[in-house]
């Protein structure tokens, strides 16, 4: 059974072994997350060159997404890690030496200056507070509020303190770099705080004609300010709660959530929903009521894609997340298509209109007959998308001749891509066509597909056509 929501799975040691990436890509796992935030060149190449070799073995097009860590705080190496308790001193130091939970270095050595007394430190998403009592050269004495594990690399935020960090940093920089060399299908920029610092990441990339689509973070309530300018900058949405809920109040973040999915769906551009999505699995093997609810919302907030991150690149139960996952989806993903909901208009550029119309009629023609998905034919991946936000309710196969384009439209709601060259003719596509739903129980014999075929072999008067077959 296909999940038409996109699940994005975050590798770490968990789950960065061949077994375990052969295993997700088995439960249909289309878009991997490489944390550029952890390990290094090496790890991350050694993690890649496996999804690639495992994904060669299975007709789907996989996407992987590389996530810069941005001018992301966190603390230096500790060692060991160890627990802070309410009213315990703390020592935040301006240099990346190695220390103790209770005297330790941060990875942005120059903001040590800019914290005044009585401005909160926020560690781990907040699950740890800290307050400035005491200012000397290089060194902030803090007092524990709320206490919690610290360990080494925990995120660190600064709500109440004005940064001096640029939007992309060197190391970013090199990632980027890294990432066109070896070909990445997505780079998710963090901390996206105006349409610009997108601009900027876009000029890089086309200056070295790469095609990487960019996903802004939102995880700034400046970002959330700056939302619909941001999102025409950007090519997707990743609602980030965690740093969100930490910067803003919290209770704000779901009405966040709410606006970001509405405001993609009406661009017409994907949008996923990301951080403890179902955090209890990082030690038990079943989730809680409250995080099948979110998981829930989150489908029918028409999320494209939901994202696990520490749940499965360290969590102890990773293959049983993304399984519960799968099937909370798919339980919601029923009620919806079961509904008559409205298709509001979606809001493209003029040349689009007309093949926007087709998708809604597609759409349209699915509410009223029965078909058990969609074939769309998608040089360049826009008929694709524009089905993919008309919700229909069948999974639309779309077969692409572009490899990296077929690759990218693995990141879209109800979207399975395959990489395909087109044939001579329609007789022989056609064939490819039913060869490949039998082979990988798509469809079976007698099954009723809709099929949007090549417009180049259709007759030069025509410029699409709907057809609706039945697989012999």
């Amino acid at each position: 059974m296909i999940t038409k929501t996109t699940i994005v799975v975050t590798l770490g040691p968990a789950t960065a072994s061949e077994e375990m990436i052969k295993a997700l890509i088995d439960l249909r796992v289309t878009v991997f997350r490489l944390n550029f935030s952890h390990g290094d060149f090496d790890s991350h190449q050694a993690m890649l060159d496996t999804i690639r070799r495992v994904s060669r073995r299975v007709p789907w097009a996989v996407c992987v997404m590389g996530d810069l860590c941005g001018p992301k705080i966190r603390a230096a190496h500790i060692e060991p890690a160890g627990r802070l308790e309410i009213g315990d001193e703390v020592v935040l130091r301006a240099d990346s030496e190695p220390g103790t939970p209770y005297d330790f270095g941060i990875t942005a050595p120059q903001l040590i200056e800019d914290v005044q007394i009585g401005q909160r430190i926020l560690i781990d998403d907040g699950t740890i507070r800290l307050v400035a009592a005491d200012k000397q050269p290089d060194r902030l004495m803090c007092t524990v509020q709320v206490g919690g594990t610290i360990s080494t690399g925990k995120g660190i935020n600064l709500p109440d303190t004005r940064l001096r960090l640029p939007a992309i940093t060197e190391r970013d920089w090199a990632y980027v770099a890294w990432a066109v060399q070896n070909q990445l299908d997505y780079l998710a920029l963090s901390f996206v705080q105006r349409a610009e610092e997108i601009e900027a990441l876009r000029s890089k990339l086309t200056a070295q004609n790469s095609p990487i689509r960019i996903v802004a973070k939102i995880e700034k309530p400046q970002a959330v300010d700056n939302l619909e300018s941001i999102l025409h900058a950007s090519d997707a949405l990743l609602v980030a709660r965690g740093d969100l809920g930490v910067e803003m109040d919290l209770a704000h973040v779901p009405p966040a959530q709410k606006k970001m999915t509405a405001l993609c769906r009406r661009f017409g551009k994907p949008v996923i929903v990301a951080t403890q999505v179902l955090q209890s699995m990082m030690k038990n093997p079943v989730p809680t009521r409250a995080e099948a609810s979110d998981v829930a919302n989150a489908v029918m907030d028409y999320a494209d894609a939901v994202m696990l991150s520490g749940e499965t690149a360290v969590g102890d139960w990773p293959i049983q997340a993304v399984q519960f996952l799968a099937h909370a989806c798919r339980v919601t993903e029923r009620y919806l298509d079961q509904t008559d909901a409205l298709r509001p208009p979606i809001e493209t550029r003029p040349e689009l209109h007309d093949r926007e119309a087709l998708a809604r009629s597609v759409a349209m023609m699915l509410d009223r007959i029965t078909a058990r998905l969609i074939v769309a034919w998608t040089a360049s991946g826009q008929t694709a998308r524009l089905l993919s936000k008309m919700r229909p309710d069948v999974p639309v196969l779309a077969l692409c001749p572009n490899d990296r384009i077929a690759r990218q439209l693995a990141f879209y709601y109800g979207v399975l891509s395959v990489h395909m060259s087109c044939p001579g003719d329609f007789s022989a596509w056609l064939k490819q066509v039913e060869t490949l739903c039998m082979q990988n129980d798509w469809a079976k014999q007698g099954d009723d597909i809709l099929l949007l075929p090549p417009e180049e072999l259709l007759s030069p008067q025509s410029r699409w056509s709907i057809v609706m077959h039945t697989i012999a």
